[in-house]
């Protein structure tokens, strides 16, 4: 009996939180609805007209511990890079179907010989609505190169019919940012040593332009700083819990 009470009560923790996560939804250009729910840390899902799209999923390495046996299948799963906060081979077989498709960095293949290797600058035509690219995503601050050096990990533009969402993986205020063209949604990184303080963020985002921001991977960074400096920018600062 007590062990029956005691998985219940993980039931419906699960299903608790499971009901907190926060999502935003947005239309595509020919109004097909894409909902991002906020996971954690560096991991975010994004449903688009029903494809279920996983970014660097993670059970236990980054707490509270995510159980994606309670997620739909994956079509496809995007890794940044190795760090365990962001390549969980648990999370990723949970996820995984025969007919998954995952898109990570070549240093992240050659750890597990597993998906499909792209690396900065490539793209590729997932299906005739959904582009990926892979861009850089690096450390430039001296002293911290060697957490992320340049070439890499990747960060991604995800184009969903006309929507394009920018990941920016683990990376600094890169020069390359520039370059990005526009973008609709950001998700940018926020905790040193390991990617941008509120300031360097604040400056991606000035560069970038995104329609909506959203920070992440900010740990224990006093993230509504960002709100604060974007004030007045025209930019919709999201401040979901990407702890």
């Amino acid at each position: 009996m007590k062990k029956l009470f005691i998985s219940l009560l993980a039931m419906f923790t699960i299903t608790a939180a499971q009901a907190q996560r926060k999502t935003d939804t947005f239309l595509t250009q020919s109004g097909k609805t894409v909902t991002i729910t906020c996971i954690k840390h560096a991991s975010l899902e994004i449903n688009f007209d029903g494809t279920e799209i996983q970014v660097d999923p993670v059970t236990d390495a980054v707490k509270p511990m995510t159980n994606y046996y309670d997620f739909p299948k994956a079509n496809i799963i995007l890794i940044t890079h190795q760090h365990k906060d962001h390549f969980d081979r648990e999370a990723i077989a949970a996820l995984r179907s025969s007919m998954t498709i995952i898109y990570e960095p070549q240093s992240v293949y050659n750890l597990w010989t597993n998906g499909l290797a792209i690396n900065n600058g490539d793209s590729v035509n997932v299906t005739d609505d959904i582009q990926l690219k892979a861009v850089p995503a690096y450390n430039t601050t001296a002293g911290r190169e060697q957490f992320h050096p340049k070439g890499r990990d990747n960060g991604y533009i995800l184009t969903l019919d006309g929507l394009r969402i920018y990941i920016a993986g683990d990376t600094e205020d890169i020069p390359e940012m520039a370059e990005l063209g526009p973008i609709d949604v950001a998700f940018l990184p926020c905790n040193q040593p390991y990617t941008m303080t509120p300031e360097q963020l604040v400056k991606a985002a000035k560069t970038i332009r995104p329609k909506v921001l959203f920070p992440y991977h900010y740990s224990d960074t006093p993230i509504g700083k960002v709100s604060l400096l974007l004030g007045g920018s025209g930019i919709d600062v999201r401040i979901r819990d990407y702890k």
